[in-house]
């Protein structure tokens, strides 16, 4: 049991003049309610998903510091076309940080809370960005003997994430998959993942590099989309692969439309009767990121039997019920130095985490340059 009386978060902060503000604040310490446990959280890492929230559609090209060392205050200015889309948080202080791990100190009453009691336990309950962090039992998971706070701070976002995109093909009726920006830390997952099960997958990078380190990590089909021949490579990967579905970080530009026209070219490669409506064969893209936050452009050329549409992981658990999840959950858990395993370029302070040099290194979403939070390191007045 801690006997602080308040912890430190960092808030970000829209205000209705179009001035995005990040800061440290003291507020008063978590008191685990009966089936609740409070958290020290000793790992957060800094996702893709956390951005969006943390920066506020900020030009973080604007951005400047002042403050002090250890509460530095970041503002920089948010444009009026992104201002309309957040008038629901104007003015609003919001916590940051989806997910984390750390030390249970203190728990309620019930049965389920008090068998926490002194473990390292990984957990989603958004305001992670905190030295402490109350939430209910049920949304945590037991890390197992050996796992640290660090390798279990990416135990929800990411592996559910993949597992997700997996188990979405197999109920939708699809054989294989397609993914973009797939060196990224969820790429590299989702690859171990589809060759640990047998699942076919073609990734999509943006650089030779990329490719080259996919094709390491054991991947087959990499098409590198600044290649001169991408159409070609993609064309032949999803006519070998037969994938019709595909997961796109990107969003904005022209991308999911080159693979929608690319599965069609594939589907209508063995031949059969020509229809002017296309192939029968359906043809899914999920936009789950925006990587590019231009609008997404496409010619239809790919028939008529496609959708193009979001996915995001929390509907999907939503809709896959509490069995589904506590099953992939359990396997996450499993194999978090294995299939699931995150690595990061460099764990910080929460007052770190606010300085410029920082920010410009995260906040490019660049592969190999994910940075994890330490909330209770280094914490001073």
């Amino acid at each position: 049991m801690t006997e602080q009386n308040e912890a430190v978060q960092l808030r970000s902060l829209v205000k209705s003049d179009g001035t995005l503000e990040l800061s440290l604040v003291e507020v008063e310490m978590p008191s685990p309610g009966p089936n609740e446990v409070l958290i020290r959280v000793e790992a957060s890492p800094i996702n893709p998903s956390d951005l969006g929230l943390l920066f506020g559609g900020a030009d973080m090209e604007t951005a400047k510091v002042s403050g002090t060392v250890y509460r530095p205050v970041v503002q920089a200015t948010v444009p009026e076309a992104a201002m309309r889309g957040l008038a629901g948080r104007a003015d609003s202080s919001l916590p940051v940080g989806n997910e984390g791990a750390g030390t249970v100190v203190d728990a309620g009453t019930s049965e389920a809370a008090q068998a926490l009691l002194g473990k390292t336990v990984a957990a989603a309950g958004g305001a992670m960005y905190s030295q402490y962090r109350s939430v209910d039992a049920s949304l945590c998971l037991v890390l197992p003997d050996g796992i640290t706070a660090s390798e279990g701070a990416s135990s929800f976002v990411n592996p559910l994430t993949a597992l997700g995109m997996v188990e979405t093909m197999r109920t939708e009726g699809h054989s294989a998959l397609v993914h973009t920006a797939a060196a990224s830390n969820l790429g590299q997952m989702l690859n171990r993942l589809c060759i640990a099960d047998g699942v076919q997958l073609v990734n999509i990078v943006r650089r030779p590099e990329q490719a080259e380190l996919l094709r390491a990590a054991g991947a087959t089909y990499v098409c590198d989309s600044s290649s001169p021949t991408f159409m070609a490579d993609l064309i032949e990967a999803l006519t070998a692969t037969s994938a019709t579905l595909a997961f796109d970080a990107t969003g904005g530009g022209r991308l999911a439309g080159h693979i929608l026209t690319a599965m069609e070219v594939a589907a209508t490669a063995t031949g059969g009767e020509y229809s002017r409506y296309g192939s029968t064969t359906h043809k899914q893209v999920y936009i789950y990121g925006g990587l590019d936050r231009g609008p997404t452009e496409f010619n239809r050329n790919f028939g008529m039997a496609w959708g193009i549409g979001g996915w995001l992981l929390t509907p999907f658990l939503q809709k896959v019920g509490a069995e589904t999840f506590s099953r992939l959950r359990e396997r996450v858990a499993g194999e978090l130095k294995t299939t699931f395993a995150s690595s990061y370029t460099k764990e910080v302070s929460l007052a770190e985490a606010l300085q410029l040099d920082a920010i410009s290194v995260y906040g490019k979403q660049a592969t190999g340059e994910k940075y994890l939070i330490n909330p209770n390191k280094d914490v001073r007045s």
